[in-house]
């Protein structure tokens, strides 16, 4: 693939509408944040790019054809397999165009991203170099030498998305009655303090953490709401981790927004921290907090490096039933350290717990992925249980020493799917799996429990950012046909 040398127009010509092209693949079910902050940057800088989320809308060969500059956003595992078959078909179609692809995998995929056709990848707090590519792109000079991750303190301007699908083709939230609600999106914080080290976000940020200015982070707010969002995923890695700074941007959207809702993604520990935050969430509109619980095992919790243990997440759970606060747990249940005790207990407490209706069916089915730069490869007591990069799962191998964990993971998978194949009760679906865990280790399951069910909200698309994406979750994701509110 020849890497091209310099803009093949005239001097001038990235000006031009359409000539700069960004591209994304798929950000679970939300409009494009990888496209939105790129695209504020750049038409400051008087550029005028189009703009296509191929989650929703079909890139046209005219769009590649007029393309000098086609960015790519990659940031999570998914939209990285996606995206590799975009880059190859792009370069196929455009061997003049230069191509960049930006976010958290581009950095660590690096290679399999040049070996499809990209020239560059950006990650961190990138979007001044790609003003800074595309001016000497526009000015006919070959791409300047840049780092891959920039971690420099920026001045945000406010989020553009006049070029995005408004927020009704993406997920929908279904609150407790059954009602449902056009969904924002915005984040007030980018990167994390803590180095978990299955997340891919240390592995760029290095424990670093940048806030988005409350002003920008409400007027993105305003134009989504003025769009028809009546709730707002907010998707910083941890919304807690600059707190003061996140409980002033929810008071003024309580304060200007009433009635419209919001989510949060935190950690137990952070949750547990500031637990006298908790009520003051909940009566501000927080209509439920993801947190990335992994493990009821403690022994994979402090091989993951989470700062948590299992007691921390029954005293969070008591936390948020004392103040109304929904708790979302999400798991990696399959690691090479996960056990078939470790399963059985992680099923009886969602059960034993009333968590059937907080806890999606694939969070059971999870396997960990290991993507090159995981902090998992260089710790002495992890990266031995790691073989091989493999390509086409795009990341390191690894079997159980457990045969049978390894078969009950695929057949964990089949039941999630089937259930979000055929939108069935999440119920049925966890008896189903509770079954298969226990008869795994030989044991008769025990008798559905009798519960009350809590119906709680939900945002309606399955998380699929931690695990390698099944045949039939790749489909739905890039299914034109497939309404985002039925997922």
């Amino acid at each position: 693939m020849p890497t091209p040398t310099a803009a093949a127009g005239a001097p001038g010509r990235l000006r031009a509408p359409g000539h700069i092209l960004l591209l994304s693949c798929y950000e679970l079910g939300h409009a494009p944040h990888g496209l939105a902050m790129p695209l504020s940057f750049l038409e400051r800088a008087g550029f005028e790019p189009a703009a296509i989320d191929l989650a929703v809308d079909e890139l046209s060969a005219d769009a590649v054809r007029r393309a000098e500059l086609v960015i790519l956003s990659v940031p999570m595992h998914t939209a990285l397999r996606l995206g590799l078959r975009v880059v190859a078909d792009i370069r196929a179609q455009n061997s003049r165009c230069t191509i960049a692809c930006t976010g958290l995998y581009a950095p660590l995929l690096e290679r399999a991203l040049r070996e499809a056709g990209a020239d560059l990848v950006f990650a961190g707090e990138h979007e001044p170099a790609l003003v800074v590519l595309a001016e000497a792109l526009d000015r006919g000079e070959p791409p300047p030498e840049a780092a891959p991750i920039a971690l420099d303190k920026l001045s945000f301007p406010p989020p553009s998305r006049e070029k995005l699908p408004d927020p009704s083709s993406y997920a929908a939230l279904v609150r407790e009655d059954g009602s449902r609600a056009v969904v924002g999106y915005a984040e007030t914080t980018r990167g994390c303090l803590d180095t978990c080290r299955h997340c891919p976000v240390p592995a760029v940020y290095g424990g670093r953490f940048f806030a988005v200015g409350r002003d920008a982070v409400l007027a993105d707010i305003a134009g989504q709401v003025e769009a028809g969002a009546r709730h707002i995923t907010f998707g910083d890695p941890d919304f807690l981790n600059g707190p003061g700074h996140g409980m002033a941007v929810v008071r003024a959207l309580a304060e200007r927004f009433p009635g419209v809702t919001f989510d949060i993604t935190a950690q137990v520990t952070h949750l547990l921290r500031h637990r006298d935050r908790l009520a003051e969430l909940h009566e501000l509109g927080c209509a439920f907090v993801i947190s990335a619980v992994e493990s009821l095992s403690d022994a994979v919790l402090a091989k993951l490096k989470k700062r948590h243990r299992k007691r921390d997440v029954f005293e969070l759970l008591e936390l948020c039933e004392q103040t109304g606060l929904v708790l979302r747990p999400t798991f990696v249940p399959f690691t090479p350290w996960t056990t078939l005790a470790d399963m059985r207990e992680l099923t009886d407490a969602v059960w034993d717990r009333g968590l059937v209706d907080h806890v999606d069916p694939v969070q059971l089915s999870i396997r960990l992925l290991v993507p090159p730069g995981s902090l998992l490869l260089e710790a002495d007591d992890t990266r031995g249980a790691f073989g091989p990069l493999e390509h086409g799962a795009l990341s390191h191998a690894w079997t159980h020493a457990d045969p049978r964990v390894d078969r009950l993971q695929r057949d964990v998978a089949a039941v999630a799917e089937r259930c979000a194949d055929d939108h069935g009760d999440p119920e049925d679906a966890h008896a189903e799996i509770r079954a298969l865990i226990y008869r795994a280790s030989g044991r008769e399951p025990p008798p559905r429990p009798k519960t009350r069910r809590r119906r709680v909200p939900r945002v309606t698309e399955p998380w699929f950012c931690c695990s390698e994406p099944t045949a039939g979750q790749l489909a739905r994701i890039t299914s034109k046909a497939a309404s985002r509110s039925e997922v």
